[in-house]
């Protein structure tokens, strides 16, 4: 999968779809997630390569591409239980008995992709999925 250019549908050539580093970092942005956060959620890269993503995208490895595909289900069944974005930032950000008191956001911020999972798994049952 190229991930440095968004890729044209066979129906609609003129709608790009986002490659992933393109969706991640707009999901950073309507979560309102500082750079510290982003490398974390995104692996850990070096700070170099993560600014090199920003600007020009780039190739990602299997475990970014990974987290970043569980990060956009958790998105989208969120988007399914929630009335709009704002309430699914609310959601992320607020304590969870489920996770022991602790913020969805700061269980996926330990940094394990398992964490990120977690969330995942979490968030889809609770849409029945």
């Amino acid at each position: 999968m190229d991930t440095t250019k968004g890729t044209k549908t066979a129906d609609h050539p003129e709608r790009a779809q986002p490659s992933p580093l393109d969706f991640f970092f707009e999901l950073a942005e309507l979560w309102d997630l500082n750079t510290e956060q982003q490398i974390k959620l995104l692996g850990s890269p070096a700070r170099s390569t993560y600014f090199r993503w920003r600007k020009d995208g780039g190739d990602v490895s299997s475990d970014t591409l990974e987290r970043i595909s569980h990060l956009g289900s958790t998105y989208k069944a969120l988007m399914i239980l929630l009335d709009s974005p704002d309430a699914a930032v609310r959601w992320i950000r607020r304590p969870n008995r489920y996770f022991e008191g602790k913020a969805a956001l700061d269980i996926m911020l330990n940094g394990n992709l398992s964490d990120i999972i977690r969330v995942r798994q979490y968030v889809d049952a609770q849409r029945g999925g």
